[in-house]
């Protein structure tokens, strides 16, 4: 597996501004907290096994469960959760604000609390074991949430119609529907969690946002999908989505599309796809599509890899019901996908299937060994450039400036696609739109010129 060290700075950035926590001042009356870059005016409370919902939810004296905080936490206020199993159904009452700073759901330093669904009833279909409904500046933060669900989009952790919202360094295990669904809402970040198991029976995808703006979804761990007979993608933005980022994720073992991006029936782009790392999934290991007729505009693919999947590295598709399949401005940019097609052997590094996609540039990408064909051309629709592009394996070449040469990979089949000194990719990539960073988050060009595929080549010099 590749490391995936890209926007690493830009991460860690995020991390301190959502929240600062000193943990050497736990204590009966709670910890010095920052939050988003200022002090709360909160208080701490803190939750554990054994404990009594008629405390006070003191360090010394907590309270028994954790939606007895989630009922009287306000603004400003954290709550610290000890190590333990929490069989309850939790939703949140209050929001926190601007002023006074958002309401913190957190892990004790150290400790792994768990929130376990067996025996639990989830209150109707759409909702989840956590449920965040209708709240504004919530952070939820190193929580395990398991078993979620008994009806098909029941979800582990489900954020509906609510902005200003957190979701950072949980995990969750065995979730009827997705283990993280968010449905409706506004300036959303999605960060360092791992979903396993998620889609494991019912419907949706193992992580979802829709009809969301100003969304972020990075850092994140996708792997050991369920059986869902109506979804199961590993990562999905869709319906109506804009503004977005998905970036620095690794997904695998998903029965369907590693990550997807779908306008479905709605005006959807502006996304950003950059950084990830799809292998292994039972279908492409990455997908666009406008399935119900709506607009997909804006969306930028670049610096990933996908490789050893069982279709496509990347289908541009006519999936869907409609007649008419709308797309515009569609850029695939610097990415390398490498030995998909491993179900039938029919798995292009690059499938561009539909009439209706209009302005697609494909530039700069690595397509190697996968089958059929490596950058396969099908339908579409004006405005398609094809060109700096290398090929090596089955299929003709296409498009204007390629190279056909073994792209020199240190260990394709280690899953590691960093270039060789001598790799052909090297220097001859296009300026054109080319991003200023790699798969591993160093500069380009690091030399005379652009790379082509998902790395840069350095070679410690500064000049190749």
């Amino acid at each position: 597996m590749v490391v995936n060290a890209c926007f690493r700075i830009t991460y860690i950035v995020i991390s301190a501004l959502i929240l600062l926590v000193g943990c050497s001042e736990l204590d009966a009356t709670g910890p010095d907290d920052s939050l988003n870059g200022k002090e709360t005016d909160g208080i701490a409370y803190y939750v554990a096994p054994g404990g009594n919902d008629s405390n006070p939810g003191t360090l010394a004296l907590p309270w028994e469960t954790i939606d007895h905080a989630a009922q009287t936490l306000v603004a400003g206020d954290t709550v610290f959760i000890r190590e333990g199993t929490y069989f309850e159904y939790v939703h949140p009452a209050n929001s926190g604000n601007t002023s006074s700073g958002s309401i913190v759901y957190m892990a004790y330093p150290g400790e792994v609390p768990v929130i376990d669904g067996s025996g639990v009833t989830i209150p109707g279909n759409w909702n989840g074991l956590l449920s965040i409904a209708g709240k504004s500046y919530i952070v939820v933060d190193g929580l395990h949430i398991e078993n979620a669900g008994t009806m098909n989009n029941h979800s582990g952790i489900r954020v509906d119609t609510s902005s200003d919202i957190v979701i950072r360094n949980c995990r969750t295990y065995d979730t009827m529907s997705s283990g993280i669904g968010v449905w409706e809402s506004d300036e959303i970040v999605i960060d360092g969690n791992e979903v396993i198991l998620a889609s494991n029976g019912g419907t949706q995808e193992c992580l979802t946002v829709a009809t969301t703006n100003n969304f972020t979804i990075c850092n994140n761990i996708v792997r050991d999908g369920g059986t869902d007979p109506a979804g199961g993608e590993g990562i999905d933005a869709k319906r109506g989505s804009n503004y977005g980022e998905i970036y620095g994720n690794v997904v695998y073992n998903v029965e369907a599309v590693g990550i997807y991006v779908d306008a479905m029936a709605y005006d959807t782009g502006n996304i950003d796809v950059y950084c990830n790392e799809v292998y292994n999934t039972n279908a492409s290991a990455f997908a666009i599509s406008a399935e119900e007729g709506g607009l997909l505009h804006d969306v930028y693919f670049y610096n990933n890899i996908g490789y050893d999947c069982y279709f496509t590295g990347l289908t541009i598709s006519d999936w869907g019901g409609s007649s008419t399949h709308p797309m515009n401005n569609i850029t695939v940019i610097n990415n390398t996908f490498y030995g998909n097609g491993t179900g039938n052997g029919f798995g292009p590094g690059i499938q561009l299937h539909n009439f209706d996609a209009d302005n697609v540039t494909i530039r700069n990408n690595i397509t190697s060994q996968n089958g059929y064909t490596q950058i396969y051309l099908q339908e579409y629709g004006t405005g398609l450039v094809v060109d700096y592009n290398l090929f090596y394996g089955d299929g003709t070449a296409c498009g204007s400036n390629y190279i056909e040469a073994n792209p020199e990979f240190v260990n394709p089949t280690g899953g590691n696609f960093h270039l060789q000194s001598d790799s052909p990719a090297i220097d001859e990539g296009s300026a054109s739109l080319a991003p200023s960073f790699d798969f591993d988050g160093n500069i380009r060009p690091i030399g005379l010129g652009y790379e082509m595929g998902a790395d840069e080549y350095d070679d410690g010099t500064g000049i190749n």
